[in-house]
């Protein structure tokens, strides 16, 4: 009973304590406070904005997801190649890729002929299996739904973008090529 009693004073004290120095602070202490923390908090979620990694952020809308259901008619579209990355969302190779694909698909939105796909191998099995693919990630070059190359070069936006300019040109020659040679 004594350490209730003695808990009431206690919250009681505090209370009064808080009321008394609340009341001694001049208003114009108690704004500059105010104005000083709210400044603190927005310093502080706007550094949380800045050093999120970019991969968090919405920047995915070049890269096209292909599925199982969705991977055979888009890569056969005529007169289109389709550069697309097969992955494993677990595999660390594939994390350390970073922002490199979207980034990529960033930089291609001018290239008519040139979609950037990406395939999950966790959910798209059979494409994966199809298109043979047994090491993660892998980069494939399709055309007109063949597939024309494998790029195993080093992993920069610009020279994944010269590699995949510089094979559509070459895919999109022997196509011409070939539709010549039919008629």
């Amino acid at each position: 009973i004594q350490t209730q009693r003695f808990r009431a004073l206690l919250i009681s004290s505090e209370k009064h304590h808080r009321r008394v120095h609340r009341q001694l602070l001049p208003v114009t202490m108690r704004r500059r406070f105010t104005t000083l923390s709210a400044s603190v908090l927005l310093l502080f979620l706007s550094s949380i904005l800045l050093f999120t990694p970019l991969s968090n952020r919405s920047v995915k809308a070049e890269v096209i997801t292909l599925t199982t259901e969705t991977f055979s008619d888009k890569v056969q579209e005529k007169d289109t190649a389709w550069f697309v990355k097969f992955c494993l969302p677990w595999c660390k190779h594939c994390k350390n890729l970073g922002t490199v694909w979207e980034e990529l698909g960033k930089e291609m939105e001018g290239e008519d002929e040139i979609e950037i796909g990406e395939v999950d191998c966790s959910t798209s099995k059979p494409v994966c299996s199809k298109v043979d693919i047994h090491s993660y990630p892998t980069f494939k070059l399709f055309y007109n739904g063949e597939e024309v190359t494998v790029y195993n070069g080093t992993r920069k936006v610009e020279l994944l973008k010269a590699f995949a300019v510089q094979e559509t040109e070459k895919a999109a020659a022997k196509a011409q090529l070939d539709d010549d040679a039919e008629l």
